[in-house]
């Protein structure tokens, strides 16, 4: 890596994230890098890639929840390393399974979204106000939860659980909005309410810069508007969703012949069979 610039050192601030030949390496591997990534505030992408692609890691970076190895990584125009990391991952929200992993199984799932506009995970001693609760049950109702609310934790299902953390990391109004394979363990019918949820908030002006993961291209809402597709830590191709998620650059992140196809605003994918067409 050459040596930093004083352009390195400088926060662009139409970018809610940054990182420019940023690595994160373990045990002298690199597992994400060097990639280049920007994304601005109206922007919409999707995370595609095959099992220890390196997803999960890059999003963690762009979480404030993991430094970079080497190059410059700014975040809410934030350069990580040089910030009050507690500060920053306050204007972040969060999806994600090692969420789910802490969350204590007592737990109520209307105090689990609600807690998030106090920065804690478990209500102990706080007092909730009127407001806290109105808004806890507008998201919830909006993310399809709204009956979940007096659940505890322990009692719900793998799907209730990812919806319930959706709407946790909706409660602070954050300004970017990390999705960690939103809709893994949910059946047909809540993956497409949550797709739909999803979909709409994409949508939506005033809503979050948004980031997703996801193994199945199926499960990518309508309103997403860029896509990074990454292979053992690479990126395969970044840029317009419609650019990128193509049968060949899936195909090869994949490795395996991949027919990806467009009906309306969705993607769908699947093998393709020996002798059958290969789209491009």
């Amino acid at each position: 890596m050459g040596p930093v610039t004083d352009q390195d050192m400088t926060p662009n601030p139409d970018l809610l994230i940054d990182f420019r030949g940023v690595t994160f390496s373990r045990g002298g591997r690199d597992l994400v890098g060097p990639i280049d990534w920007q994304v601005e505030l109206d922007e919409r992408w999707v995370i595609v890639g095959p099992n220890g692609a390196g997803k999960t890691t890059l999003v963690r970076m762009a979480a404030a929840e993991a430094f970079p190895t080497s190059g410059t990584a700014f975040i809410i125009g934030e350069r990580i390393g040089r910030t009050d990391m507690r500060d920053l991952r306050a204007q972040i929200g969060i999806s994600s399974s090692s969420l789910s992993n802490r969350v204590p199984p007592e737990e109520k799932a209307g105090d689990l979204v609600i807690s998030a506009g106090y920065a804690v995970l478990g209500r102990w001693m706080e007092e909730y106000d009127e407001l806290d609760r109105a808004q806890a049950t507008e998201i919830l109702e909006q993310v399809g939860a709204l009956h979940l609310f007096n659940r505890t934790w322990g009692t719900l299902s793998e799907g209730e659980r990812k919806r319930v953390l959706v709407a946790r990391a909706m409660m602070t109004n954050p300004e970017l909005l990390i999705l960690d394979e939103p809709g893994a363990g949910m059946d047909l019918g809540g993956r497409e309410d949550l797709v739909g949820y999803l979909g709409d908030l994409a949508l939506d002006p005033d809503a979050p810069a948004i980031v997703m993961i996801t193994h199945h291209v199926e499960e990518i809402p309508y309103g997403f508007t860029h896509a990074l597709l990454l292979d053992e830590g690479s990126v395969v191709a970044q840029g317009l969703i419609d650019d990128v998620l193509t049968s060949e650059n899936v195909s090869k992140a994949f490795h395996q012949p991949i027919s990806v196809d467009k009906m309306g605003d969705r993607y769908f994918a699947h093998r393709v069979r020996r002798g059958g067409t290969h789209r491009k």
